[in-house]
């Protein structure tokens, strides 16, 4: 075991009770950046916290950029290159439990562990992710796991180079490239995938042989309507058919067909490559839990993201209720929300003034040397910081866009975001907020 890894094992194992218990820290983004800056923002004013006095639970070795499974998926990067073992990338001031919590009891102040333990806190900030529902599609599993399926899906570590592998081995045939209804992280990937897809085939002189197609439950290309327009005139001029409102239910790898449920009944397709993107929800545990609303994420207000009914508890990211896109960018904007507001409270017991607008990004690739850079904040409105500082639509493909989601993003994520120490449109200084 590496020296800081026993210092925060050491930390972790003589502490019952923490001043700030974070749930979730491994696959997912907010946990390990939101952790950070709590411990910054009470550092800068004065009022450091102990070693220990921060901990976060969460029992993956590994902490993946899941950003960049498109990236691997299109050839660009290896998938290993994107990820860091989570005891590396936790600071010895922070203690790193390293099992997952099962269980909340809010009203007594403690989790419960898979072990059996049970961990107090003085406040909660749940960012434990969403849950991907591989079994919501039958026969996914079994076709992922067969190199000759013509299945894959960006959307795991471990099928995301499959991807690239099926895409770049085809020679003719038919794609079908699939998009659930409802919630998932990073609505545009499934997308993303099919354009650079589009490119390589175009590239490489096999686009004529390949016919491609998207299939969406969502009733548009983009939930956003500017985008959305503009990704569907780029989908009609680049020869790509697309079916809206219909869900893929069930694939039969023996036959290379795939059903789809739509409200006027069911579909099957034929298909050569198939990309499948799973049904996603809040994880089971959340679901079932008193923090839970009634579609099972942690219920928080919208702008202070703090708990609905418990104060003490905080909530950011994919596990959250809050009404935006689920990406890694909107993290960038939650987090010194949170952080200001949960200082607000351990310091004064009130409600902080820092207030989420809803910021979120996707930097939806196009093809190579293409991308949309979408960024929107609550209803749909776009919320674009180049077109307000060099007057940029951002509907419209760029080069240099391309180049912050393949080169600079990824090189931030590691280097600074899960430090604490990014934020987003805001660059490298946290914003301000009004004192309470």
């Amino acid at each position: 075991m590496r020296p800081t890894a026993v210092r925060r094992a050491a930390a972790a194992a003589v502490k019952t009770h923490h001043k700030v218990l974070v749930v979730g820290g491994g696959e997912w983004s907010g946990g390990l950046s939101v952790a950070n800056q709590i411990y910054n923002k009470f550092k800068t004013e004065g009022k450091a916290f102990s070693v220990g006095d921060i901990a976060i639970v969460d029992g993956a070795e590994f902490h993946h950029y899941q950003p960049g499974w498109t990236l691997v998926g299109s050839g660009l990067k290896d998938k290993y290159a994107l990820r860091r073992r989570l005891a590396d990338l936790v600071p010895s001031h922070i203690a790193l439990r390293t099992e997952n919590v099962t269980s909340f009891s809010p009203e007594a102040n403690k989790v419960t562990t898979e072990s059996g333990s049970e961990i107090a806190y003085d406040t909660l900030v749940v960012a434990a992710g969403l849950k991907s529902n591989w079994d919501g599609i039958t026969n996914l599993r079994r076709a992922l796991a067969d190199p000759q399926s013509g299945v894959s899906s960006i959307y795991s570590f471990e099928t995301a180079d499959k991807t690239w592998s099926d895409i770049d081995a085809l020679r003719t045939g038919k794609t079908i490239f699939t998009q659930p209804a409802g919630i998932i992280k990073c609505a545009g990937a499934p997308q993303k995938i099919m354009w650079m897809a589009w490119d390589r085939y175009r590239r490489t002189g096999r686009r004529e042989k390949i016919d491609l197609e998207f299939v969406t439950g969502a009733p548009t290309m983009f939930s956003v309507p500017k985008y959305s327009e503009a990704l569907n005139k780029l989908r009609i001029e680049r020869g790509i058919d697309g079916l809206f409102g219909h869900n893929l239910v069930s694939i039969d790898p023996a036959k290379r067909t795939a059903t789809f449920k739509s409200e006027k009944g069911n579909v099957e397709k034929e298909y050569t490559l198939l990309h499948a993107v799973p049904p996603m929800g809040p994880p089971d545990f959340i679901k079932s839990s008193s923090l839970a609303d009634s579609a099972g994420w942690v219920d928080v207000d919208q702008a202070t993201l703090q708990h609905k009914k418990y104060s003490n508890v905080f909530s950011l990211g994919d596990s959250s209720s809050l009404p935006t896109s689920k990406t890694a960018a909107a993290i960038t904007a939650q987090a010194p929300v949170l952080a200001h507001n949960l200082y607000t409270f351990l310091e004064s017991g009130s409600t902080g003034k820092a207030s989420y607008d809803g910021y979120t990004s996707c930097p939806l690739l196009t093809g190579y040397n293409g991308l949309m850079l979408c960024e929107f904040k609550y209803g749909l409105q776009p919320e674009e910081t180049f077109a307000k500082a060099l007057g940029m639509d951002q509907a419209v493909p760029r080069r240099a866009f391309y180049h912050l989601k393949k080169d600079f993003f990824p090189w931030v994520y590691f280097n600074r975001m899960v430090h604490g120490q990014w934020f987003g449109k805001n660059g490298f200084r946290a914003p301000k907020f009004a004192p309470a």
